[in-house]
């Protein structure tokens, strides 16, 4: 066992030795400074110097009109003026008790923007999502050629201006149009797409002889049960459809990028292990994708609740597409009411925050979760 020598006393080399190579190292060095060295505290404001500007930017251009916002919808302002002029008035929670609670043609135009957009989500997501990935397995073939025009042409109404594509839908789908034209050959007569309010869900249970029960008489939120159980109106189908059709040709390259990263070696092993082609997308690939899923479904999520130019190009007066976004710039740019849009739009975006922490939890983007 080795001796420790006096305090105060001399040092041997031996001594040192057994006090081990990095005591034995570092004896003759002095003791470092604590604290981060001038050299490192240059950098730290070099970096915030560099990003001060986008900071200013985002401060300037969000972060203070959300606070902004936040205070008018404890207000009454009408927009002809200041917000912080003498005349308008905070209110506290009356505009959100209005929307809430408080009976009126606002509770009931809220109620149906949050039904029809959660139909809205509801049928989107899993379409677009399943639609991008089979266009993103189709396009990663080995056995495709002529790749780069499809993936072209899949591609191509994502960039279109969704204003133009929108107008043509609206053609196609309008009372008497195309999609009509070729239902009538077939001696079917379609509805009036666009307009046509009934929920779909409502419509098949009225065919089977089922109308509304005694519980659908029940209100909630302004709206009753049965409204609340209708379904997306055939308007909004009109809708979903658009946005499926627009919007898949994104999420495909987020799902190609993302097959591409997967080595061949273990699509060859999966097939050398006698898995068939399904069962390998199945058990081998699909796993594999599953960050790009995640941030796909996430992606369509929150885009989703967010759908206004559409909505606004099929009609201010239309009540079968009403989105708690149209509804937002409804109340406030129509009946100048920004107090109220801006109630909606918080809550709106509490809606969307809970959400998607909510998908969050359930879907894991690690494969050991």
């Amino acid at each position: 066992m080795a001796t420790v020598p006096p305090a105060g006393g001399p040092v041997t080399a031996r001594e040192e030795l057994r006090a081990g190579p990095e005591t034995a190292h570092n004896a003759g060095r002095p003791k470092a400074k604590s604290g981060r060295s001038p050299l490192h505290r240059g950098e730290n404001l070099f970096g915030w110097l560099f990003v001060s500007p986008s900071v200013a930017i985002l401060v300037l251009f969000m972060v203070i009109p959300i606070f902004l916002a936040l205070y008018v919808s404890f207000t009454n302002w009408s927009g002809l003026t200041s917000p912080f002029s003498h005349s308008v008035q905070l209110v506290g929670l009356t505009n959100y008790r209005t929307l809430i609670t408080k009976p009126g043609l606002y509770q009931t135009d809220f109620a149906t923007s949050i039904r029809d957009n959660f139909y809205f989500f509801l049928f989107t997501v899993p379409l677009q999502t399943a639609l991008a990935l089979w266009l993103a397995n189709l396009v990663n073939s080995r056995f495709l050629r002529a790749k780069g025009f499809f993936r072209t042409a899949f591609y191509f109404p994502s960039v279109t201006s969704s204003i133009a594509i929108t107008i043509v839908f609206i053609f196609l789908f309008q009372g008497n149009g195309v999609v009509d034209s070729i239902l009538g050959w077939f001696g079917v007569k379609g509805p009036d797409w666009v307009y046509d309010q009934s929920g779909v869900f409502t419509n098949i249970l009225n065919a089977l002889g089922i109308s509304s029960p005694g519980w659908g008489n029940h209100m909630f939120i302004g709206l009753s049960l049965w409204n609340w159980v209708a379904g997306p109106s055939v308007g909004m189908c009109v809708v979903i459809i658009l946005l499926v059709w627009t919007t898949s040709g994104t999420f495909m390259l987020f799902f190609l990028a993302a097959m591409q990263t997967i080595g061949e070696e273990v699509d060859e092993a999966s097939s050398i292990d006698g898995a068939t082609p399904w069962e390998r997308f199945r058990f081998v690939t699909l796993p594999l994708l599953r960050p790009a899923l995640v941030l796909v479904v996430t992606l369509g999520f929150i885009s989703t609740w967010q759908v206004f130019d559409q909505i606004v190009l099929l009609g201010p007066q239309n009540p079968t597409t009403i989105t708690p976004s149209y509804f937002a710039y409804q109340v406030s740019f129509q009946d100048s009411n920004f107090g109220a849009g801006a109630a909606v739009a918080f809550l709106l975006f509490c809606l969307i925050i809970f959400l998607t922490l909510l998908q969050r939890r359930f879907v894991k983007e690690d494969l050991t979760k």
